[in-house]
């Protein structure tokens, strides 16, 4: 099966994974520059599971991150999120405007654990979702790294 998840496609590739894997963890995120606070966060998401990355849509990231961003595409972040052993899928999100529309994604999906990054500032929606589907909410340590917004600000791709 192709590692990339077409939307509209969503519930019949998640019926086909959940066919041959036990535990199915979803991440979601931007992974606009990819750096090695994601790569160690994907590596301890794998050990819990198979790992199925929610990329936001260039929109999302344009919306929340401002006119100069994404750097890179959706389709060139999931080509390199693809190239990850510590990922098995990406799922390519439309632009999410709601916390009702993530509730959604994460009912389809339904998966037994949602990781997320120590102070994810969106935890409180996360565990709700988690709850409603019987989910395990597992936070991730933060390594000291510079971020995406603060790479892109050293880069001088944003100010």
């Amino acid at each position: 099966m192709q590692k990339i998840i077409l939307f509209p496609s969503l519930e019949e590739k998640i019926k086909l994974i959940k066919q041959t894997s036990q535990n199915l963890v979803l991440v979601g995120g931007c992974f606009d520059i990819l750096h090695l606070g994601h790569v160690r966060f994907l590596a301890a998401c794998k050990k819990l599971g198979t790992v199925i990355v929610a990329l936001e849509s260039d929109q999302t990231l344009t919306t929340h991150k401002g006119h100069l961003r994404p750097i890179h595409a959706q389709s060139e972040r999931a080509e390199v999120l693809c190239a990850l052993a510590s990922v098995d899928y990406v799922l390519l999100l439309p632009y999410l405007s709601t916390h009702a529309e993530y509730y959604e994604l994460t009912q389809s999906v339904a998966p037994q654990i949602i990781a997320v990054t120590e102070g994810d500032p969106l935890l409180t929606n996360k565990q709700k979702q988690a709850e409603a589907v019987g989910a395990k909410i597992v936070v991730i340590p933060k390594i000291n790294t510079p971020s995406t917004t603060q790479l892109a600000k050293l880069l001088g791709l944003e100010q």
